[in-house]
């Protein structure tokens, strides 16, 4: 089969190059190219491809905003490509099948291109833990790095055929409601398809606090406390929300009170 490919960096030259790499191979199909993330949440929508060879650090949206966009159930088999090489971690965390850095050694691309292979072959295209960690380790020895840890900064939201990019610190607060995540700006509400758990990894901790199940307010919007005798409480957010805390969460916000 065919492997339908996507190559997506803001470096023409970037671009070029793994074209170039896999002009190579009769079993790849490169389908497109995008230059932003924007532009690669559409055309992956668009062009559904199987493969995606990802950059990490673009304007606007950056590599895990487009997997965050796309859905990590809808997203096609993912190859990093980036220059840096603190975001190893975390690229495995969202099952990327493999981490190569710029520039690419013809090698190294070989070897993420039989990982493709397999998984894109097999029934379950999901790793194991194990052979996640394995990775990881590898990884971070062939790089000589540890992890370090990028906070979202803007958040892409698809609407009516586009992508909405949101400043989060836009943002008053994100509440959960089924499937999807409530984001709450000042002047609107927008929706996304995420979990809450999720997207607080995401977020900067000295910004953004759980403060129940299915809330998360940015500290920076608390306009006033009004304890419960339930040992609740409910915050008053700039913008005139509302929104109810939980005990089991009080001790966060005992602790920002404390300066």
């Amino acid at each position: 089969m065919r492997i339908r490919t996507l190559i997506v960096d803001d470096e023409a030259l970037a671009r070029r190059g793994i074209r170039q790499l896999l002009e190579g191979d009769a079993g790849i199909e490169v389908v497109g190219e995008c230059a932003d993330g924007a532009s690669a949440i559409e055309a992956i929508a668009a062009l559904q491809p199987d493969l995606v060879f990802l950059d990490i650090a673009m304007p606007e949206a950056d590599g895990f905003d487009v997997i965050a966009a796309v859905g990590g159930d809808c997203m096609p088999a993912t190859i990093f490509v980036t220059a840096y090489d603190q975001y190893a971690v975390r690229a495995f965390e969202v099952q990327a099948l493999d981490y190569l850095l710029k520039p690419v050694e013809p090698a190294r691309l070989r070897d993420a291109l039989a990982r493709a292979r397999s998984r894109l072959a097999g029934p379950d295209r999901t790793d194991t833990t194990n052979d996640l960690a394995a990775r990881v380790a590898a990884v971070l020895g062939e790089l000589g790095a540890g992890p370090a840890r990028r906070y979202l900064r803007r958040l892409p939201i698809r609407k009516a055929g586009r992508v909405l990019l949101l400043d989060v610190d836009e943002v008053t607060h994100f509440e959960a409601t089924g499937n999807y995540i409530e984001v709450h700006t000042r002047e609107r509400m927008h929706l996304l398809r995420e979990t809450l758990s999720g997207l607080e990894t995401r977020l900067d901790p000295e910004a953004f606090l759980r403060v129940s199940r299915s809330c998360i307010v940015n500290t920076r919007d608390i306009r006033e406390l009004q304890p419960q005798p339930s040992g609740d409480f409910v915050l008053l957010l700039d913008g005139d929300s509302e929104v109810l805390g939980s005990r089991r969460y009080r001790a966060g916000i005992d602790g920002l009170l404390r300066g």
